[in-house]
């Protein structure tokens, strides 16, 4: 449900600029776009759905546990990737859904990251941090916010950051034991 008022806050005020104190000279703000930062929550709402009364346990269950809290974030990333598309699609143009969608997987895959690293309660740490970057240093090639959604540097941190995302979340007790047994 959260996703799903990011993506239209996103399309009806998405243009809107974000005042934000400038690091040059004193009393200068700089404006960034809300939409630029706007996937970073969709991106931790998804994997807020990870959390609740039984996560610890949910993480020690087996084989068919996993595969079903697999499918399930999957399959919440899909829908929410579609939806976040055709919201942008039809209110700024389809480049720039496409961008929300790149933006979207590369916080998803930072904040996967920060889960495994400082638990389901700071999973917002490690994007909140990366936004930070691109917010007072933009428009540069690291910028994937702002970047055209051909960039293909853009596109490979979004598989590196997905698959780091993706891998420490597969990292679990049992299966960390299994792989140093070899």
């Amino acid at each position: 449900m959260g996703t799903a008022a990011i993506a239209l806050l996103s399309a009806f005020f998405g243009g809107t600029h974000i005042a934000l104190p400038s690091i040059g000279s004193g009393g200068v703000t700089t404006g960034v776009p809300f939409r630029h930062e706007l996937p970073l929550l969709s991106a931790v709402f998804l994997t807020a759905t990870l959390d609740g009364a039984m996560s610890a346990h949910d993480e020690m269950g087996g084989f068919a546990m996993h595969r079903f809290r697999f499918r399930y974030c999957t399959a919440l990333t899909l829908i929410t990737c579609a939806f976040s598309l055709s919201a942008e699609a039809l209110a700024v143009g389809p480049e720039a859904g496409v961008v929300f969608i790149r933006s979207l997987l590369i916080w998803f895959g930072l904040a996967l990251l920060s889960v495994k690293l400082l638990g389901h309660q700071l999973g917002w740490i490690i994007p909140l941090a990366s936004a930070f970057f691109l917010i007072w240093y933009p428009h540069n090639w690291w910028d994937w916010t702002a970047n055209p959604a051909s960039d293909f540097f853009s596109w490979a941190v979004a598989v590196i950051a997905l698959s780091a995302g993706v891998a420490a979340t597969a990292a679990t007790p049992w299966r960390r034991k299994a792989f140093l047994r070899r």
